[in-house]
């Protein structure tokens, strides 16, 4: 009975031995390419290869935005089992609470594939490899990194996680910037690491690089500046903004609150670009326009007398008054002295739409189109002009909004000499050209009745720069609230040009709501510009007109001898 049950053994043991190899050799022919296939699934895959974003540039070539090569740390949860004392090590290397590795680990045991920390950098690279776990690759990105940090955040912006522009220059360009990733094909061992490349499939096409019109120097100075006065008067946001006449590029631009780029995304709160998002009543900042109004119907010249006393007068049911009775004044004195009666007497006389008509033709109302993201037009228009309170209120700056981008482009065509420019954040080749909107040399003595304003008798004598001449204008706008304008809220403005012999930037300052008694542009804004204008120049290396300090007579000035 054993004999055949030996036998019966080795039969069945050929049989089985058989029909396995025949299964082969039929898997072999018939099935091959399937087999491979699978197999290749399994440890033959196509690798991304990220493309290094375009650099930042300032005007001068000094970097705003670079790239730097990190890590991605990601493993297979479905494969991936570390023991304790690889994972502790591992914990520690990514500074992570092990507890927390686990949990993270757990959650998503049933998924294929798993970050465990982005952004990690070479010097734990070396690190993470030597610990040999299995299932687990390290990914090449890149990192975002801004030199500048908050001084230029609200200009060049950043981006998230992935690389992806989220404001700022950053998101504007976003499709320039970034480039196109690259792939290889690679060879896995059966625990995940690679040991061979294959074949490389295509290169990375890195970003283009971007040269912005922002001066990295004037940008501090600007920063440091607006800062100290949102912080020293207790403000609760601020803004800059500096243009280059001849050109139309913004040289500086800043917010208060900044944030810093390179910064945790949880503390990147106040991004936005205040300068360009946020519009505002303007106030006395456009009584020079008024006054442009006023030169261009024929009816006044600066030294035109307007009748102030006793200091106030009614429109219909609104009363309009000055601080004190200034009597009787010249036109260029009522821009000296801010007066509202006058201006309001002037816009009165004037035919219902010639006001709204230059403010127009200034780019009021208008996009002054420079790309950066969130850019307002505010609230503008003529509907109600048949209302005499409605026209004296444009006149002097209320019942319609401005962003400080749009009053800076505005001055950039008083300062032009009535010539418009198009504004640019990026680095102009050429000079675009510009549009005449306004008669020279009525700019022109528009510009010598705000020089006034910045001297002795005038709203902003803290504007004046030793050597340089000064021409601007204050604002002090009450804040709408519910409808109403509250009298213990004000938005602090000045709106200036420099030198006004031949000027070369505009510049504006905005001071939202400062808490303090002395809440006026005169005194909160125009000393904002004073110091961040003299600083400027003389980088710019821009000449004095006023080594005298005593500018030139007003009809000498008109004559355009001094210009």
């Amino acid at each position: 009975m054993s004999f055949w049950r030996h036998y019966l053994f080795i039969v069945c043991f050929i049989g089985i031995a058989g029909a396995l190899s025949v299964r082969v050799v039929y898997l072999g022919v018939t099935e091959r390419d399937f087999l491979q296939e699978e197999g290749d699934k399994r440890s033959i895959y196509e690798k991304r290869l990220p493309a290094m974003r375009g650099m930042i540039y300032d005007r001068n070539g000094e970097a705003l935005a670079v790239s730097t090569p990190v890590f991605a740390v990601a493993v297979n949860p479905l494969q991936f089992d570390a023991n304790s004392v690889a994972l502790q090590q591992l914990s520690k290397i990514l500074d992570l609470d092990v507890e927390s590795l686990r949990t993270l680990l757990s959650n998503n045991a049933h998924r294929g594939y798993l970050y465990l920390k982005r952004h990690v950098s070479w010097e734990h690279m070396d690190a993470i490899r030597e610990l040999r776990l299995a299932h687990l690759t390290l990914e090449p990105e890149y990192r975002r990194y801004y030199p500048a940090g908050e001084s230029s955040a609200h200009v060049v912006g950043l981006t998230d996680i992935d690389d992806m522009g989220l404001e700022g220059i950053e998101l504007t360009f976003e499709n320039s910037l970034r480039g196109e990733a690259g792939s290889k094909t690679v060879l896995r061992d059966r625990e995940g690491r690679i040991v061979d490349d294959l074949d490389y499939g295509r290169a990375p096409r890195f970003g283009s690089d971007l040269h912005l019109s922002i001066d990295s120097r004037l940008q501090y100075i600007a920063y440091r500046e607006l800062k100290s006065a949102v912080v020293g008067h207790g403000a609760k946001s601020g803004s800059l903004i500096m243009v280059d006449v001849k050109t139309g590029e913004i040289l500086a631009l800043v917010n208060q609150p900044s944030f810093n780029p390179n910064g945790p995304i949880n503390q990147r709160e106040p991004t936005r670009n205040r300068v360009v998002t946020d519009f505002y009543d303007p106030g006395s900042t456009i009584k020079p326009f008024t006054a442009m109004a006023a030169l261009e119907s024929g009816r006044y010249q600066s030294e035109t007398m307007i009748e102030t006393s006793p200091g106030y007068f009614w429109v219909d049911s609104k009363m309009i008054q000055d601080p004190v009775n200034l009597n009787t004044i010249t036109l260029a004195e009522a821009i000296q002295k801010s007066s509202q009666v006058a201006i309001a007497k002037v816009a009165l006389d004037l035919p219902r739409d010639a006001v709204f008509d230059v403010l127009q033709r200034s780019g009021l109302g208008d996009y002054v189109g420079t790309g950066l993201p969130g850019e307002v037009t505010g609230l503008f228009s003529n509907v109600g002009m048949q209302s005499r309170v409605s026209r004296t209120a444009m006149a002097y700056g209320y019942g319609f909004t401005v962003t400080p981008l749009q009053l800076a482009s505005a001055y950039v065509a008083l300062a032009g000499h009535g010539s418009r420019l198009p504004l640019s954040i990026l680095k102009q080749d050429r000079v675009p050209e510009p549009q005449q909107v306004f008669d020279a040399e009525d700019a022109r003595e528009v510009i010598a009745m705000m020089e006034r304003v910045t001297q002795q008798g005038g709203t902003a004598t803290n504007a004046d720069i030793d050597d340089y001449r000064v021409a601007g204008k204050t604002g002090t706008a009450r804040v709408l609230e519910n409808g109403r304008y509250n009298d213990e809220r004000h938005v602090a403005w000045f709106a200036g040009l420099a030198p006004v012999s031949d000027p070369r930037i505009v510049m504006v300052v905005l001071v939202n709501e400062p808490n303090t008694d002395r809440a006026s542009g005169g005194k909160v804004a125009a000393p904002v510009f004073g110091r961040v204008a003299a600083h400027s120049l003389r980088l710019l290396g821009v000449r004095p007109d006023n080594m005298l300090n005593d500018p030139l007579p007003m009809d000498s000035v008109l004559a355009g001898s001094s210009l």
